[in-house]
């Protein structure tokens, strides 16, 4: 077993470090769209023996979710424990569905704050929604991704279409999907026992010393793995990888340190696909130093728009961008929703995660972290492939003025909405 040395960019932040958690030995596979995602599910719940469980944004109600759903019922029938965990506003149109196909197993379904009645509007932290995409089985295979349980060919405010949209999970063994699994029980475990208390006030609440070890898990999902990263560790094999979670206790901004740092010490390349793109001080400004030091940067954005809002953002910081020398390229094929990037070649991740506020602050996220050249020259293939049938941005639309005004009411809302969320810190 050959000795792995950690790259600077990871040894160089020791906490940073701690908070991801890397670990060797793991086999991390790239799944595209769920054409290849959901069949690998099914297989694996067919052939759990003792447990499953399940976390999404958005469980729908077509041929392509309720299949994956009859396979949960049918592992409940084989005696398998099965537990499921939805967001209440991603799953909101087709909970009753949902509810009745389940009835009368014994599938645990737990609703992430529900939104099934007017006045649940009107709860703290209702912004701040369970965005996620995991399941584990056994404890011996995780998915982990930006893929809702959806078909690839529908869009709920699109309805069908012809092209799938371009997403991306990975399928993981190894010592990683212990972690996956924590973090899906705490989640499911927070939403069964009906604990949405507003996240700010768990700050100032000492869980360990009144609630106990079990409800701290519960909040905090699993633990940071403890290394000390400054000298190589030897036990490190391939594939090194990182389970890097974001949410709104101690690890409020763990995948967007997680970009920055890498970026900061691209030397090559830096490619990005990303559908809401709208980074905050230090992944903006990481780009634009890479891209003036001479390294390639490439951001692969939403060119067929499904939320108008979401693209204005974006393109509100094309000019600065572009002015750096960054390339953007628009996907216009389908519609885009994958949250994947490469850094030099090396460096890789996979997850739910956009580049947002929504996500960077507010959001419950989850993205896998890879150190593997062939898992992200893997990657990087398919990011070639994206672009090349992708339209470049020569230049960023509009009048200096008008394009200044856009920015500034873009800003402006952004800057609302994470107050109205309770995101604390600058963006």
């Amino acid at each position: 077993m050959r000795r792995l040395a950690l790259p600077r960019r990871l040894r160089r932040r020791r906490h940073a470090a701690q908070d991801s958690g890397f670990t060797g030995g793991n086999e991390v596979e790239l799944l595209r769209g769920g054409d290849q995602l959901f069949p690998r599910m099914q297989a694996a719940i067919r052939l759990a023996r003792n447990e499953v469980w399940l976390a999404t944004y958005i469980f729908h109600s077509d041929a392509t979710s309720m299949a994956l759903a009859d396979a949960l019922i049918a592992a409940d029938r084989r005696g398998v424990r099965v537990r499921l965990v939805i967001d209440g506003f991603g799953s909101n149109a087709s909970l009753r569905e949902l509810q009745a196909r389940f009835a009368g197993s014994g599938v645990a379904m737990a609703v992430f704050r529900p939104m099934d009645r007017w006045w649940r509007w009107l709860q703290p932290g209702q912004l701040r929604r369970l965005h996620q995409k995991l399941c584990m089985v056994d404890s011996e295979v995780a998915f982990v991704g930006g893929i809702n349980v959806i078909d690839d060919r529908f869009d709920l405010h699109h309805g069908r279409t012809e092209q799938p949209r371009l997403d991306f999970a990975v399928a993981l063994r190894g010592g990683l999907v212990d972690l996956v699994g924590q973090s899906v029980r705490a989640i499911w475990s927070r939403a069964w026992l009906g604990r949405d208390f507003d996240d700010a006030l768990l700050d100032y609440v000492p869980l360990r010393r009144r609630l106990g070890l079990w409800l701290t898990q519960v909040w905090r999902g699993p633990q940071r793995l403890r290394q000390d990263l400054d000298e190589p560790v030897p036990r490190l094999a391939p594939m090194c990888a990182a389970f890097v979670l974001r949410d709104n206790l101690r690890r409020r901004r763990t995948i967007e340190h997680a970009y920055a740092d890498a970026i900061n010490e691209a030397r090559r390349s830096v490619d990005i696909i990303c559908p809401y793109f709208y980074p905050g001080q230090r992944i903006r400004h990481a780009l634009r130093r890479a891209a003036d030091r001479g390294v390639r940067v490439r951001l692969l954005l939403q060119g067929k728009l499904d939320y108008r809002i979401a693209g204005w953002a974006a393109q509100a910081l094309y000019a600065e961008l572009l002015g750096h020398g960054v390339e953007i390229y628009e996907y216009t094929p389908a519609f885009l929703h994958a949250k994947v990037a490469v850094v030099d070649g090396v460096w890789a991740t996979v997850g739910s995660s956009n580049i947002d506020p929504l996500s960077l602050l507010v959001n419950l996220e989850a993205n896998v972290v890879v150190l593997d050249t062939a898992f992200a020259t893997h990657l990087a293939g398919e990011i070639d492939t994206a672009i090349a049938v992708s339209q470049r941005v020569s230049k960023a639309g509009g009048s200096g003025l008008r394009a200044m005004l856009r920015r500034a009411v873009v800003a402006w809302f952004a800057y609302v909405f994470l107050r109205v969320a309770g995101a604390a810190g600058r963006y």
